[in-house]
């Protein structure tokens, strides 16, 4: 018993990770080990009753949290533009566009994963969509399936890491820090994790050219009749709206100094994709004919993602918004979207509101297990026992950082990134936070790492999402009428491990470069106290308005 009373800490975590082992729902593991070890621990003597009684307005709390907002509505948002055939024809455009190099299909799909990422914030959308639409062309043309199913199943990851990524969001809330910050955090970190992706591509191009070739003449849709594919007018175009954007915004910041380097790119990339959208509207409405049809497709079908991009990060980066009202505005930003592209249904807004009330309920439900959960630990000084654990480890703050980088990497073969979020981050974070760490970086560092849940073989979703649209049987190709081999689910487990090994490398530069992460705060103006006046010298011999009383000084 004197065993027992002295490591019922210990004990209650390794019950709940044989709990989660077994395959109960996680949100009941939490809550029922929460209340079962509270009773004990009451029973013992170890923690008072009335420490259940903060049960109600905590779980009050977590429903009235207005940063959790932002989670249906970036989900409601990522279904919408899924449903509404974005996907479809941005991976048709950038793949013709890019598709005449080797490799050219495979760096389509990273780019367009980047910028799903970046609109939808939803891995399975970004899988399945990119799975259906990519995985058989790239068939059709002689990809090897692992480096197709690889890139695939990565690029769809991307929404983890990418802001307005729902990770970010449950982190930011876990760690009690802004979501504005985390997501100018990330940034850095998701465009070089897609820029890796993109040179493992080029690198398989030279090592094995065949397992990525190009795309073939009869393939390619935007040709001219001379042959060309009309390239330079998309050229002359990009650097007409580079030239004017750069005008254009040098003025406007020579009158606002005083603007942060993210507002400067949100804004500088807001007056290119203006002028672009603008050009080519003239040429079509007047028949110009100035512009190929590679170029007005590029610039019709690029330009208002980028749009909604701006609606939703460039108004957090720019302070206009919250990322709540962010989501908001892009949620009502998708909306228009499908209608103007005449996708909207009544089928479409229920398929989507139905799918987001029940992912916001599965996160609410884990939110609320694992404050039962967390509650019971710190009343039988858990907290104290995992601070003890963790600051024990030889090597100080990097032995911590190892540490929990491994332990993460290792549970995310059993957990997705809600319950890594909702059980590791609350006993970790304010370890991190009394050793001085950064939260900011320290989250960041935690999403990258998580990402791996959904790659993991045997347990990684964004592996089961391509398995269920990826062929299971031979088929016959419906333009080449070849007989394509199926894709094995072998082939999907070994096509991860490449970018699995490319994203604990971005780990590993996280964790030595912290500035790709810490940018976030260079612009903070910082006020030196001495310099603060308060205006307390008189406080006491002065009325409500500021003048004199009748005795000077004193009080009334």
């Amino acid at each position: 018993m004197e065993f027992f009373v002295d490591n019922l800490a210990p004990i209650m975590f390794i019950n709940l990770i044989v709990f989660l082992l077994l395959g109960f729902p996680v949100a009941f593991s939490l809550a029922a080990n929460g209340i079962l070890y509270g009773l004990v621990a009451i029973e013992l003597g170890m923690m008072q009753p009335a420490l259940f009684q903060a049960l109600p307005q905590r779980v009050l709390g977590i429903v009235s949290n207005d940063t959790l907002l932002a989670v249906p509505f970036f989900t409601l948002m990522g279904l919408i533009l899924e449903r509404s055939g974005m996907a479809e024809d941005l991976l048709e455009t950038v793949g013709q566009l890019f598709g005449p190099i080797r490799g050219g299909l495979a760096i389509a799909v990273v780019l367009v994963g980047a910028m799903l990422a970046a609109t939808t914030g939803v891995v399975s959308a970004s899988v399945i969509s990119m799975g259906l639409i990519s995985l058989p062309i790239m068939l059709r043309y002689g990809y090897d399936r692992r480096l197709a199913t690889g890139v695939i199943a990565a690029s769809g990851t991307l929404s983890q890491i990418i802001p307005p990524s729902l990770v970010l969001i449950i982190l930011a809330d876990q760690l009690g820090r802004s979501i504005g910050d985390m997501y100018r955090g990330a940034m850095v970190p998701g465009l070089l994790l897609a820029g890796g992706y993109i040179t493992y591509v080029l690198i398989m191009t030279l090592i094995k050219p065949t397992s990525a070739p190009a795309l073939p003449e009869e393939a390619r849709i935007y040709v001219k009749e001379d042959g060309s594919r009309g390239l330079r007018s998309l050229l002359v175009l990009t650097l007409i709206a580079s030239v004017v954007s750069y005008f254009a915004t040098q003025y406007y910041f020579s009158e606002h100094t005083q603007i942060p380097v993210d507002e400067k790119v949100v804004i500088s990339l807001m007056a290119w994709g203006l002028t672009a959208l603008a050009i080519a509207l003239v040429n079509k409405l007047l028949g110009l004919g100035l512009l190929s049809e590679i170029a007005e497709r590029v610039t019709f079908v690029m330009m208002p993602p980028l749009f909604l991009i701006f609606l939703v990060l460039g108004t957090i980066f720019i302070g206009v918004a919250t990322p709540t009202e962010g989501g908001a505005m892009g949620a009502v930003g998708a909306l228009v979207m499908a209608v103007s592209r005449g996708r909207f249904s009544w089928s479409l807004l229920r398929q989507a509101m139905d799918t987001t009330t029940k992912l916001s309920c599965f996160v609410v439900f884990i939110l609320v297990g694992s404050t039962v959960f967390s509650l019971s630990f710190r009343g039988i000084n858990g907290d104290i026992w995992v601070e003890h654990l963790l600051r024990g480890l030889p090597g100080g703050e990097w032995g911590f950082l190892i540490v929990v980088s491994l332990l993460t990497f290792f549970l995310a073969f059993f957990l997705d990134f809600f319950e890594l979020a909702f059980i590791i981050v609350p006993l970790i974070g304010p370890v991190a936070d009394k050793m001085g760490i950064d939260l900011i970086w320290f989250g960041v560092l935690l999403a990258v790492n998580m990402q791996t849940s959904f790659m993991h073989p045997p347990f990684g979703f964004a592996l089961f999402y391509l398995r269920s649209v990826a062929p299971k049987d031979d088929y016959h190709d419906r333009v080449t009428g070849k007989l394509i081999p199926r894709v094995s689910t072998g082939d999907i487990y070994w096509g991860s491990v490449p970018f699995i090994c490319i994203q604990l490398i971005m780990v590993a530069a996280v964790m030595v470069f912290p500035s790709m992460v810490t940018h976030y705060k260079d612009d903070i103006q910082m006020v030196d106290p001495s310099t603060v006046d308060f205006g307390t010298e008189n406080v006491y011999g002065s009325d409500s308005y500021g003048g004199a009383d009748d005795a000077g000084s004193g009080f009334r």
